[in-house]
């Protein structure tokens, strides 16, 4: 199985309720599907830099899963019939990136690189 992240704009008329209820249906489809919820990070609503279908803000929901590759053409079909998706980006995820985020989560945060003095005293 492949490694994606998924970050998808809501339209911004979507009640709490519903927010929740939309990204729950993009996790069952993933799951139903065979694949595995990884991480998932509910932004919010966020500013647009211009104005998408004469909208100014938008829900943010961004969710890294990992699945078998035939999952995201059907997962992409789905998203494009659903209208309450503005915009969705899906990424496939290499090995630097699945480290990156399960820092992220993990809470560690990025690595620091060391200094000159560092590399002499170690």
């Amino acid at each position: 199985m492949n490694s994606y992240e998924l970050m998808v704009i809501f339209t911004p008329v979507l009640s709490n309720d519903e927010y929740k209820a939309e990204a729950k249906n993009l996790k069952k489809f993933i799951t139903d599907m065979g694949g595995e919820i990884v991480g998932e990070d509910a932004w919010g609503l966020r500013s647009f830099a211009y104005p998408i279908d004469k909208k100014t803000t938008g829900l943010y929901y961004v969710m890294e899963y990992k699945a078998p590759s035939n999952v995201n053409a059907r997962l992409q079909i789905q998203m494009n019939r659903d209208e309450s998706i503005m915009r969705f980006l899906l990424t496939s995820l290499d090995k630097h990136a699945i480290a990156y985020n399960a820092r992220k989560r993990s809470g560690e945060g990025p690595v620091k690189p060391q200094t000159v003095n560092e590399k002499e005293e170690a």
